[in-house]
């Protein structure tokens, strides 16, 4: 969508040109009665991910989901599916986009209370005049796809709040949208129900890959769904990014004030605090090269890795004073490294830090080493707040650092 704005009132227009002259939502809604809902919204939803908007209440996420199909009309702006304008669709052309690109679920579980399971989650097939037999067989396979198998016969009054609402999201499901919309759907359940609901959502969309579109006001929820996350204020749009960016960059104080709770540990991971490893041995170092190495390095010890940047082990301080007067470092000495990927998170490198007294390597997938982490480096992503990315991280590029076993030291490129 490309400049969207909605504004409620008789005298939008009016209204909207003064916002965009710099007048205040406040004074626009006491001139001219007007509600601001969206003001000059540009964003891209890419297919296949799931895309949470956030934000108090009256900022305007719920106004932009309905948007996107056209439940409410926008003031201004273009709103593109397949790089048609559907702002430019005529009412019978809407509809059919509707029930071919999009499907609803909504806070309120809005079920027809007199139809079973099957009958509600068949409904909009029968709307869509789907022979009988062929939507009971597509209403069977989301019903066993969301986990309602046995629950058929039953009627909305005998299921839990969780269960209506899976019924809900298999309605929705049932005429195999393109386009999931999501508006607050888990927030009237108790937190046990919701979490679970959450996973079963990811475990859904691994397997059928939706585009959903899903509006949230809490930051967890958020954090653990969203493959990328809008907040929004008054109105306005005022940051886009992948969770991990909303965290460690926010765009103004705020987004430092709304994602102030969250839990770092599991949104930053390997890739975004490890430091580079600008100082390494050589399998065929000496130790005496690899004790000089130690001692201008400032740590206690270094990763030992060959020709192909592959790990082959830890050496200590301790142990490079041990056979300092020898011509080769003995392997059998390599004490072994915990190892983790770039997406494992902070929470489990806390773990695998503490488990251990050497240092964590991250690994990319051909196993080379790209990064490192020990206890200073966990100490300081916890500790640097809103700037913990920008200060402790660095850009990884294609190729890996080099080595070079004639030199004593690592060359990163």
């Amino acid at each position: 969508m490309t400049g969207v704005s909605k504004i409620f009132g008789r005298q939008a227009g009016k209204a909207l040109a003064e916002l965009r002259k710099g007048k205040t939502k406040r004074e626009v809604q006491q001139a001219h009665n007007a509600v601001v809902g969206t003001l000059d919204v540009s964003l891209e939803i890419r297919s296949g991910e799931i895309f949470v908007i956030m934000g108090l209440s009256g900022s305007g996420k719920s106004t932009l989901l309905r948007l996107i199909n056209r439940l409410h009309e926008p003031t201004a702006g273009q709103i593109l599916i397949d790089d048609d304008d559907i702002t430019r669709l005529k009412p019978k052309a809407l509809r059919a986009l509707r029930r071919r690109k999009f499907g609803m679920v909504f806070q309120s579980f809005a079920l027809l209370p007199h139809r079973t399971v099957m009958g509600n989650v068949e409904f909009g097939l029968e709307i869509q005049g789907v022979p009988k037999a062929e939507r009971q067989r597509r209403a069977q396979e989301v019903i066993e796809t969301v986990g309602l198998a046995g629950y058929e016969t039953r009627y909305a009054s005998e299921l839990s709040g969780g269960m209506q609402q899976r019924v809900g999201l298999a309605r929705a499901l049932a005429a195999d949208p393109e386009i999931l919309l999501m508006d607050e759907a888990f927030s009237a359940l108790d937190p046990l129900i919701r979490s679970q609901l959450q996973d079963d959502l990811l475990e859904i969309q691994d397997r059928l890959g939706k585009t959903i579109v899903f509006v949230s006001h809490d930051l967890d929820e958020a954090l653990k769904l969203g493959n990328r996350i809008a907040i929004m204020r008054d109105g306005l749009l005022i940051q886009v990014g992948t969770p991990e960016e909303i965290i460690a960059h926010p765009a103004d104080d705020y987004v430092s004030a709304f994602v102030e709770g969250a839990d770092r540990t599991q949104v930053l991971t390997a890739s975004q605090i490890m430091r580079q490893p600008t100082t390494t041995g050589h399998i065929k170092d000496s130790p005496r090269t690899l004790l000089r190495k130690i001692e201008r390095s400032g740590f206690g010890g270094l990763v030992v890795v060959d020709n192909g940047r592959q790990v082959q082990g830890y050496v200590g301080l301790d142990e490079a004073i041990r056979q300092r007067d020898q011509e080769r470092l003995d392997p059998g000495s390599l004490h072994p490294l915990p190892v983790a990927d770039p997406d494992t998170n902070l929470s489990d490198l806390i773990n695998l830090v503490t488990e251990k007294t050497s240092p964590v390597v991250v690994l990319d997938p051909r196993q080379r080493l790209i990064g490192v982490i020990d206890k200073s480096t966990l100490l300081a992503a916890l500790a640097q707040g809103d700037n913990t990315t920008g200060d402790i991280t660095n850009e990884n590029s294609a190729d890996p650092p080099r080595v070079d076993p004639e030199t004593d030291d690592a060359e990163i490129a």
